[in-house]
C-alpha cells in the first residue's frame, strides 16, 4: 500500500475541490474536508492536521507535523508557498485573557473565540516550528525563519525571524525569473 492516498481515495474524502497530482499522506488528519480546496501539485506529509476552511494553491508543500486550524475565517496559501515541519497556523483561537473559558469542551456561551483569516502570499516560505496567529497576512515572497512567532502582517519580499517575528532583511526576487523558466519546460 502506498503511503499517499490514491486519486479515487482523495475524491472520496470529499474535498471542496482538488487539483491534479495531489499527494496527501494517509497519516494526515482531515476535519471538514468539504471546506478544504486544494490546487494542483500539492503535497501534504505525515502527521499533519487540516481543520476548518483552508484554501491551498498549486505547487505547495506542507511538511510533516504541521497543523492548519482554519476555523470559519480560513487560511489561504497561494501558489509556490510552503510550510516547514512542525509549523502551526491558527485562523482561530480562544481568548486567553481570563474573560472567558477556553477549550472546545466548554459551552459556547462561556467561551470567547477570536477568528480572522490568515493569508500566505505567493512564494511565501515558513521555517520549521513557527507559529502564525489569526489575522496575519504574509506578503508575496516573504520568508519566516525557523521557530518564529508571527503576530502581525509581514511585508512582501522580506525575511522575518524571532519572537515576535521582525524583519531582518529583504528577500531576493530571483524566484520570479525561475518561475518563468519553470513554466517554459
Amino acid at each position: 500500500m502506498n503511503s499517499f492516498y490514491n486519486e479515487q481515495e482523495l475524491k472520496d474524502i470529499g474535498f471542496k475541490s482538488i487539483g491534479e497530482n495531489v499527494l496527501i499522506s494517509r497519516k494526515t488528519s482531515i476535519y471538514g474536508a468539504e471546506n478544504i480546496a486544494l490546487g494542483s501539485h500539492v503535497r501534504i506529509d505525515d502527521f499533519c492536521i487540516l481543520s476548518g476552511k483552508i484554501e491551498v494553491g498549486s505547487f505547495v508543500h506542507i511538511s510533516a507535523y504541521s497543523v492548519l486550524y482554519g476555523g470559519d475565517k480560513g487560511i489561504v496559501m497561494e501558489d509556490f508557498s510552503g510550510i516547514s515541519s512542525r509549523t502551526t497556523i491558527y485562523a482561530i483561537s480562544d481568548d486567553f485573557t481570563g474573560e472567558a473559558m477556553t477549550n472546545p469542551m466548554v459551552y459556547d456561551e462561556c467561551r470567547k473565540v477570536y477568528s480572522e483569516e490568515v493569508r500566505l502570499g505567493k512564494y511565501v516560505q515558513i521555517g520549521a516550528s513557527s507559529v502564525i496567529l489569526p489575522g496575519v497576512d504574509i506578503g508575496e515572497g516573504a520568508a519566516i525563519g525557523a521557530c518564529s512567532l508571527v503576530t502581525e502582517k509581514c511585508e512582501p519580499w522580506t525575511i522575518s525571524v524571532g519572537t515576535p517575528a521582525k524583519v531582518i532583511k529583504k528577500r531576493k526576487k530571483n524566484i520570479l525569473e525561475l518561475e518563468e523558466k519553470y513554466y517554459k519546460k
